[in-house]
């Protein structure tokens, strides 16, 4: 593989001294951007764009001739491990994800298989080799899954939900069914997430979108010790480098030591967290990803430079800090205003 050029990220996530805070967003290959929509529209729909190599490498890569990021991510979807696992994923226009055959039974739990993603999931590591050789360098690469609570309440509820009443429901009158499921799920999102990294991931990143909807218990042992359980088993040394793990559960400020003593190397934090009060907690143990609300990006650009400045000065001097939002990029924002982002982290973050 070829050396990489920009290795900022990489140095942050490992609490390293860097000359400027390294940036990237969540969802930053997206509907935001109109080469995105063009080559979407070429593809079909979204699940064809994740399938095709090319056009998942193409649209990976589209945000970094756009603007200075420091790493790219994966343009894949957190549903493709219960797709393959046959629930029938596919997508409504404005209505996000839905699953043909929801997993509500024993029988239903019972019948699903752990993924081999040498087989069940080819598409995404022949994207993840072509993004890394077509990056050739540049920028790491970061691969990701969803969390096992995160994937079940999809795959329970059938699609989006505001309440998880389905799955709520199973975890506290069948928890045991609710841990042979989630079982299942973290077994096959190790074997995905070691999948991706043998195939050039330098980076993996855990979205754990629900996790903030679970009660202090309930986080602790059908979220938390899931996500332990897959940075136990993931492959922490390849390519001559360590790989770091990101943990990101939205809504989830209340258990950051509990999750920085996963093992993990960084925490990802929403915006409804404070930074400084973050580096507080954790000190030294793990960096920290985040934090804007992607919300101020609709904001003038003297708004935009100010938000960043004031997160940058919450965190500090001092290394371990990924600039990010607090969750993915909305697709009605104007991409002139994310060039004023990126350049405001790169202008106000060197003097820290």
């Amino acid at each position: 593989m070829s050396e990489l050029k920009n290795d900022r990220f990489l140095k942050a996530l490992m609490r390293q001294p860097v000359d400027r805070t390294p940036v990237w967003m969540m969802r930053q290959a997206g509907r935001y951007l109109p080469e995105y929509r063009a080559v979407r529209a070429k593809a079909g729909d979204f699940m064809s764009l994740c399938k095709n190599t090319e056009l998942a490498c193409e649209v990976t890569l589209q945000p970094l001739e756009r603007y200075e990021m420091d790493a790219a991510i994966l343009f894949s979807d957190i549903l493709t491990i219960p797709d393959a696992m046959g629930l029938g994923l596919y997508f409504e226009t404005g209505e996000g994800p839905k699953f043909r055959k929801p997993v509500r039974t024993e029988a239903d739990i019972d019948a699903l298989e752990v993924i081999d993603t040498a087989s069940d999931l080819s598409y995404v590591t022949d994207a993840v080799t072509m993004i890394r050789r077509e990056l050739n360098g540049r920028v790491p690469l970061i691969g990701f899954s969803g969390s096992p609570w995160t994937l079940a309440t999809y795959m329970i509820e059938g699609q989006s939900s505001r309440d998880f009443a389905r799955a709520k429901t199973m975890l506290y009158t069948q928890p045991e069914l609710m841990h042979q499921l989630l079982e299942k799920l973290a077994l096959s999102v190790i074997d995905y997430l070691n999948a991706q990294i043998r195939a050039g991931a330098q980076v993996v990143q855990i979205f754990d979108t629900w996790g903030g909807a679970l009660s202090h218990a309930a986080y602790a042992e059908f979220s938390l010790a899931y996500m332990q359980k897959i940075v136990d088993g993931l492959i922490s040394h390849h390519d001559g480098r360590d790989v770091p793990v990101i943990l990101f559960t939205k809504g989830g400020g209340l258990w950051l030591e509990k999750m920085a003593g996963t093992g993990c190397h960084a925490l990802g934090l929403d915006w409804s967290t404070d930074i400084a009060a973050a580096k507080s907690r954790v000190g030294d143990r793990v960096a920290l990803q985040g934090n804007m609300d992607p919300a101020v990006l609709r904001a003038d650009p003297a708004v935009i430079e100010s938000q960043v400045d004031a997160i940058l000065n919450g965190f500090g001097a001092g290394p371990g800090h990924i600039f990010n939002l607090g969750h993915g990029i909305t697709p009605d924002i104007n991409p002139d205003h994310v060039k004023v982002f990126i350049d405001a982290v790169h202008k106000f973050s060197a003097k820290y």
